[in-house]
């Protein structure tokens, strides 16, 4: 029987594991950022089409959450730490800020797809950097990019012409 008190934490290098953290910790920054911000646009919608803005708000919100989950879990389970408290996401994100108080539904689709571009132009980043690096960690990158562009879609399908 295998003592388990002595079984590394991780099978992959320290290399990789620090490779995997430099690209998808950025994610996981951009991603949190969406969250709390899709919060605040929830909250904030107004217009004609405030019902459907206001759900799919929160359906983008819990989406984000989850691949957030996944990215941060994924450094973790290679053996290193991720830090997405506030502070640290609100120094680091790149996503852009959000007005503050009521918008028009108008408004806050187009600061919220701006928001998804950033995050979007993060994850493109992870996925092309992880191909040389962790082709696992690449996986959760591209499921990621394929899921903030159709919620991307979705959100800009109420506006478009």
């Amino acid at each position: 029987m295998t003592d388990i008190t002595t079984v590394s934490q991780t099978s992959v290098s320290p290399d990789v594991a620090a490779g995997v953290a430099q690209f998808l910790s950025p994610v996981v920054l951009d991603l949190t950022a969406l969250v709390v911000n899709g919060k605040q646009a929830h909250w904030h919608v107004r217009g004609a089409n405030f019902v459907g803005v206001h759900e799919l708000l929160d359906t983008i919100v819990a989406h984000a959450q989850d691949w957030a989950d996944s990215a941060a879990e994924r450094i973790v389970a290679l053996g290193l730490p991720v830090d997405a408290r506030l502070s640290t996401v609100a120094a680091n994100a790149t996503t852009p800020q959000l007005t503050a108080g009521f918008q028009q539904s108008e408004v806050t689709i187009a600061e919220f797809v701006a928001q998804i571009d950033a995050a979007l132009t993060t994850v493109k980043t992870a996925v092309n950097e992880l191909d040389a690096i962790d082709l696992t960690s690449q996986d959760i990158a591209i499921e990621i990019s394929r899921g903030l562009e159709k919620d991307r879609w979705f959100l800009v399908a109420h506006v478009a012409k």
